[in-house]
């Protein structure tokens, strides 16, 4: 397989490469803007061939993107990314496969590294507990709890794992939440005020069985049943009666997402996905030319 196209709605490739690479060479500070140790050690004109590989099992998200770092600095660099996104690969899988200058391969080694190891992280974990739910009528959602700036590459990852999306952001649906509750007064009242906005997709989140009716009533589009064990979330999606899609979240781990799946919920979402995931062990090796 050679060098995709590849794109991201919403996600400028460019940008966060040119930003990226900037961070790490220091651009705009005092005696920044360039590979200290290369430059000094490695001659203008050396070559190298390199090889990124798996050392564990993992699930595959990001080369395209890390493609991009090595390109951005050598754009004659050959490059071909040997297995497709999303793709479960076993230790010692080689992924891509890099010829090209030296200097500008050792320059973005590590920024195309860290995204490449994160996001394959995320898709391994979110992989482990798609495995771990065994519930082919449930789907696993992210959240919004994403590091700052990275929000579309780590839902992105979610998705070579297996997973969906739940909102982007705060612009596409109202969720509406215990401090909203605060300041209205009632689930209620907060969701009839949403449904006065003329907002569409509203979800409610209650942590009560006597909430369902009132939030249901009222207009909700979509019910967070938080930190419901099983018999109370079987409790809670009998009395929704299939009217709303049910979604059950908070505190949900690899040990407890089959048992809260099995209660019959439309949506199980777990926020640690892109927030705690591990970082996928991947490593590049060059050879000289």
């Amino acid at each position: 397989m050679s060098l995709p196209d590849w794109s991201l709605p919403g996600f400028d490739l460019d940008r966060f490469v040119r930003e990226t690479l900037a961070e790490d060479l220091g651009e705009c500070l005092p005696d920044g803007g360039r590979d200290v140790t290369s430059e000094s050690v490695i001659p203008a004109e050396a070559r190298f061939s390199g090889v990124m590989d798996s050392r564990d099992p993992i699930r595959v998200a990001g080369l395209p993107v890390a493609a991009a770092f090595f390109r951005a600095l050598d754009p004659e660099m050959e490059i071909a990314i040997l297995v497709e996104e999303g793709a479960a690969v076993a230790p010692g899988t080689d992924l891509m496969r890099l010829t090209g200058n030296a200097r500008a391969m050792l320059t973005a080694e590590r920024s195309a590294l860290n995204t490449v190891q994160h996001l394959s992280g995320i898709a391994t974990m979110v992989a482990e507990y798609v495995a771990a739910m065994d519930n082919p009528d449930c789907t696993l959602l992210d959240t919004r709890k994403t590091i700052p700036g990275l929000r579309l590459l780590e839902k992105y990852a979610v998705r070579m794992g297996g997973g969906s999306n739940h909102r982007m952001g705060l612009w596409d649906a109202a969720m509406i939440k215990d401090n909203h509750v605060l300041v209205a007064g009632s689930v209620g009242e907060a969701v009839r005020r949403a449904v006065d906005a003329g907002v569409s997709e509203i979800i409610c989140e209650v942590d009560r069985i006597d909430q369902i009716e009132p939030a249901l009533e009222a207009g909700a589009t979509r019910l967070l049943l938080d930190n419901m064990e099983p018999p109370t979330l079987r409790e809670a999606v009998s009395l929704v009666a299939g009217r709303v899609p049910t979604e059950a979240s908070g505190g949900i781990a690899l040990d407890t997402i089959r048992a809260k799946a099995a209660t019959g919920v439309d949506y199980v979402s777990v926020g640690r996905l892109t927030q705690s995931a591990p970082a996928a062990d991947i490593g590049l090796d060059f050879t000289p030319l």
